[in-house]
C-alpha cells in the first residue's frame, strides 16, 4: 500500500476531516512531523499510537538537513509497515514536497488549510500565497501573504526584512495564533511591528495585506504598469494618453544617455533614479502595446529570457567557454545561426543606421576585428589618422568638398580609440566638458578685464584661452 500523507489542519482538532480521521484510525503506524499540534489531543482520545519527528528536528543542523532526514526516515519505515505521515498542511510542507519528488505514488489527502482559517479569522478573502516563515521568498508586493510557523522573534525579524522592500513599513498585517480554541483573535499591526509582538510559537502566523496603489510606500513593476494604465485611462493625463511608440522614441534615447551620464558620475542614487526613468519608458511602451493588442510586458520578458537562455549554451547547454572573450565569440556565432547569416558582411549590415554614428562605427570595426581584420597596434591607426587629415588638407587646397575625407578621419579616430581601449563617446563627451569649462574660465578673465568676448581679436582670444588652460 502506498505511503499516505494526511493533513491535520491549522491546529484545532475540530477541523480534522472525516477522511483524515478514518485513515489515522486504521493506520498500522502514525508518524507526526511534530506533536506540537492541536490534533494530538484527539489522537490520544482515540487511543491512536504515534511517533513524532521532533527529536529529528532538534538534532538536525539546519532545516535542509531535517527535510532530507525526514524523507529518508519516513520512506524507510513505509517499506515494512502501513504508515500515515501526518503534517499540518501537506500542500505547504517542505518534507512532503521532498517525499513527492522521490516517489510520485505517494497519496496526499486534502485538509482545511492554514490560509483558509487565517483568512476567515481576519475577515479577508481573495487570491493568497501561503508560505512557511522559514521558506519565505518575496519577489513582488502584489499578493496577500499568509506566513505560517512564525515561531520566534528572530524569524519574524528575518521575514520583515524580506518584506519591507516590497510592501513598505506601513503595510497592514493581521497577527494571530492558530490555536486549539475555536475563537481566534487576530491583532491588527503594521509590517514594521511584525517582530515586536509578545509571543511566538509554531502556530503563530501573519496575513500581510498589500496597500492600495496610491497608499503604497514601495512599488514594483506591476505597480508601475498599473499606474501607466491609469494615466492613459479615461480619467488619466492628456499628455500620457496622447503618446505613441513613435512620439516616445526621443525620450527613450534621452533617458538612456542620462543614465549613462549618471553611471559615469558614480552616484548610485542618481543611477537608480535614471534607470527608473528608462523603466518608465518601457512601461509606457508595454501599456501602449496592451491597448492595441500588439505586445505587452510579458512578451518583452519572454523574448529576452529565451534569447539569454539560447545564447548562454555554456551555462544552460553543453558549450564550453572559460573566458569572457570566448563567451563573446560564442555569442556572435549563435547569433549568426539564429538569423541565418552566412557572411560577416551580413552581420555588419544588421547594425542599424539609427544607432549613434560613433557607436555604429565602433561595432562595425569590432566585427571586422573579431575575424582578424584589424591593425596590429594603435600606432598604425595613428598613422592612418594623420593620412586622413592630410587628405582633407588636399581636398581643401583643391577647393573640393572634404566631407567624405572628414568622415574617414572620424572613422579612423574611433578605430584609434578602440585599439587604445578607451570609449570614444565617453572621451568625446569629456573633451566637450573640458572645452566648456575652459571657455567659461576664459570668459571670466575677459569680464575681469571689462572686455566683451565679441570684441576680442583672435590673438586676444588666444591669450585668454592659454590663461584658462594654465589654470
Amino acid at each position: 500500500m502506498p505511503l499516505m500523507v494526511v493533513g491535520l489542519g491549522p491546529g484545532n482538532k475540530d477541523l480534522l476531516t472525516l477522511q483524515a480521521c478514518r485513515y489515522l484510525q486504521k493506520a498500522e503506524q502514525v508518524i507526526l512531523r511534530t506533536q506540537m499540534h492541536g490534533a494530538v489531543g484527539w489522537l490520544k482520545e482515540e487511543g491512536i499510537a504515534y511517533t513524532s519527528l521532533d527529536a529529528l528536528h532538534e538534532s538536525s543542523e539546519d532545516f535542509d538537513e531535517f527535510i532530507r532526514r525526514t524523507a529518508e526516515h519516513v520512506l524507510a519505515v513505509s517499506k515494512s509497515v502501513n504508515i500515515v505521515y501526518a503534517v499540518a498542511d501537506p500542500t505547504n510542507d517542505e518534507t512532503v514536497k521532498r517525499l513527492l519528488e522521490i516517489d510520485k505514488n505517494i497519496q496526499v489527502l486534502p485538509c482545511v488549510t492554514q490560509s483558509g482559517e487565517a483568512l476567515a479569522a481576519c475577515g479577508l478573502g481573495g487570491a493568497v500565497l501561503l508560505t512557511p516563515a522559514s521558506n519565505l521568498s518575496v519577489y513582488d508586493g502584489q499578493r496577500m501573504l499568509v506566513i505560517t510557523e512564525l515561531d520566534s522573534k528572530l524569524l519574524a525579524g528575518e521575514c520583515k526584512l524580506k518584506l519591507l522592500n516590497y510592501y513598505g513599513a506601513d503595510c497592514r498585517c493581521c497577527f494571530l495564533n492558530l490555536s486549539e480554541e475555536m475563537t481566534i483573535r487576530p491583532c491588527a499591526i503594521s509590517l514594521e511591528d511584525l517582530d515586536r509582538q509578545a509571543q511566538y510559537d509554531h502556530r503563530t502566523c501573519a496575513v500581510v495585506v498589500p496597500n492600495p496603489l496610491l497608499s503604497k510606500q514601495r512599488f514594483d513593476m506591476e505597480d508601475l504598469l498599473e499606474l501607466m494604465r491609469l494615466l492613459r485611462g479615461e480619467n488619466g493625463c492628456p499628455w500620457d494618453k496622447k503618446q505613441t511608440h513613435t512620439s516616445l522614441r526621443p525620450y527613450l534615447i534621452e533617458e538612456a544617455y542620462e543614465t549613462a551620464m549618471a553611471i559615469d558620475e558614480g552616484d548610485e542614487q542618481h543611477i537608480a533614479e535614471e534607470l527608473g526613468d528608462v523603466l518608465l519608458q518601457i512601461a509606457l511602451h508595454a501599456v501602449i502595446g496592451e491597448e492595441y493588442g500588439t505586445m505587452d510586458l510579458s512578451e518583452m520578458t519572454t523574448a529576452i529570457c529565451q534569447k539569454m537562455i539560447a545564447r548562454h549554451r555554456h551555462v544552460f547547454g553543453e558549450d564550453n567557454c572559460r573566458t569572457p572573450e570566448e563567451v563573446m565569440d560564442n555569442w556572435a556565432r549563435i547569433k549568426m545561426e539564429e538569423r541565418g547569416q552566412k557572411t560577416y558582411g551580413e552581420t555588419m549590415l544588421e547594425i542599424k543606421r539609427g544607432m549613434p554614428p560613433m557607436l555604429r562605427a565602433y561595432k562595425v570595426q569590432k566585427k571586422a576585428a573579431d575575424i582578424g581584420f584589424d591593425w596590429d597596434n594603435a600606432y598604425g591607426v595613428l598613422d592612418k589618422v594623420l593620412e586622413e587629415a592630410q587628405e582633407i588638407r588636399e581636398e581643401m587646397n583643391k577647393g573640393a568638398d572634404p566631407s567624405l575625407e572628414v568622415g574617414d578621419l572620424f572613422f579612423s579616430c574611433v578605430n584609434l580609440a578602440r585599439l587604445l581601449k578607451v570609449d570614444s563617446e565617453k572621451i568625446l563627451s569629456q573633451a566637450t566638458e573640458k572645452f566648456i569649462n575652459r571657455f567659461i574660465r576664459m570668459e571670466k578673465f575677459a569680464q575681469k578685464d571689462k572686455k566683451s568676448l565679441k570684441s576680442l581679436t583672435i590673438d586676444e582670444f588666444s591669450v585668454y584661452w592659454d590663461r584658462s588652460k594654465a589654470e
